[in-house]
């Protein structure tokens, strides 16, 4: 099982480039099971969710041509509309897969999801969805079955609460679906437009992708496309942070300023140097002072949960106290208890915690228990005194592409041993 061993310290100083978005190139992949024509992506990560994913849909009949710039899908046929436990048992987004297979073949099994313990995310509003559409869910044996042998047809969904995932689920049903769909209280994420996006080259009808109401007309057969995937925010933020929290000075380059809004706010008004560079980079520089400032996450375009660990690692570099307040999911601070093994002073209070700065962190053995918390540990290693040696760190390639090789690029002393 391999491990990161980072040496701290050393203030990180250079360009740092993002790659595509994991959680944008996920329901991408999954959308060209929608035609029987080619779908070709460019700028998808090499990461484990993806290669998971791409694993599925091989299983369910779809050939992929994978190289260095793109990642052809072709859905001629499918084979086995099913996703296995045995395949998706470490993925979250294994239900993406749901709304395209019921609404190309009329049916579809899909396992629960596994993925991160960070709480519960469960899929009711998936099958709820998929429900007004027309189809008949069943569950079993921890596999969801749907089916509509004729045919979904449109309706009106209203979401109890917004969801990433089941509005890009739901998103995908409705294009091969008769009629019209009214997708209300919809997430408003960057990735659900790029999903859009995506749908719209293939030939779907959609309006109001990126606002809280999506309109889809029906159509009865999608085409091929081609699409490039956005950069990611989280990976973006994630280097933003790793400049600020060193006190270095870092342009992190083809990423999306204008998705970054709340972060960036934060860390301006925490007195850090944060300047976009056009459309495409922004700039950190860390000014040796960090001003304690409190945040609570929401939905876009507030201050995304995906950066609620790396917020809380610069946090604890910060002159003073500041609370951390997590709305999305209840189980998303066990990074906290390995943050105060490296020396954080750090109070849990329910959804809330209390971070009190300035502790002098130090290198410590720590574990990594998901994805955003590796990365808040590898944030934490590199401003801390001494080694840190961070295991399991298989939870950060699933989100994160070679980012020892992109941190070590800039100064970071990194390394990943077996």
């Amino acid at each position: 099982m391999d491990k990161f061993v980072i040496e701290g310290g050393k203030p990180l100083k250079g360009e740092i480039p993002v790659s595509g978005s994991k959680n944008s190139a996920l329901p991408a992949l999954a959308a060209a099971l929608l035609t029987e024509e080619p779908v070709i992506l460019g700028r998808v990560p090499r990461v484990r969710d993806l290669q998971t994913m791409e694993r599925l849909l091989v299983n369910i009949g779809a050939t992929l041509a994978v190289d260095e710039e793109r990642v052809t899908v072709h859905a001629n046929k499918i084979v086995s509309p099913e996703a296995p436990y045995e395949l998706v048992k470490t993925m979250r987004a294994s239900s993406l897969v749901l709304g395209p297979l019921v609404a190309r073949c009329g049916v579809a099994r899909v396992s629960l999801p596994g993925g991160c313990a960070i709480g519960a995310r469960p899929i009711d509003m998936h099958l709820a969805g998929l429900q007004h559409l027309g189809a008949e869910i069943s569950q079993e044996h921890g596999y969801i079955q749907a089916s509509a042998p004729g045919g979904l047809k449109g309706g009106r969904i209203v979401f109890d609460r917004i969801t990433v995932t089941g509005t890009e689920d739901i998103l995908m049903a409705a294009v091969l679906a008769e009629g019209e769909t009214l997708i209300e209280n919809a997430a408003r994420e960057p990735e659900v437009v790029d999903t859009a996006d995506l749908l719209k080259l293939m030939g779907a009808q959609i309006e109001g992708a990126g606002t809280s109401v999506i309109r889809v007309n029906g159509v009865k057969k999608l085409h091929g496309a081609t699409h490039e995937i956005i950069p990611d925010r989280i990976e973006a933020g994630t280097f933003m942070i790793a400049a600020a929290i060193t006190g270095g000075d870092c342009v992190v380059t083809h990423c999306r300023p204008d998705h970054l809004h709340a972060l960036i706010a934060k860390m301006q008004e925490a007195g850090i140097t944060v300047e976009s560079c056009g459309d495409t980079a922004v700039r950190v520089r860390g000014n040796g002072g960090i001003k304690p400032v409190d945040v609570t996450t929401e939905e876009y375009p507030g201050f995304p949960t995906d950066l609620q660990a790396q917020y809380m690692a610069l946090m604890t570099q910060a002159d003073g106290i500041s609370i951390i307040t997590e709305t999305i999911f209840e189980n998303r601070f066990m990074h906290a208890l390995e943050l105060m093994r490296m020396g954080a002073n750090i109070r849990l209070d329910g959804r809330q915690a209390i971070v009190a700065g300035r502790g002098n962190l130090t290198g410590a053995g720590v574990i990594a228990s998901d994805l955003r918390a590796s990365a808040s540990l590898v944030l934490a290693a590199l401003a801390a005194r001494g080694e840190t040696v961070i295991d399991r760190v298989y939870h950060i390639d699933r989100g994160y592409e070679k980012i020892e090789s992109k941190l070590s690029a800039v100064g970071a002393n990194i390394s990943r041993v077996d």
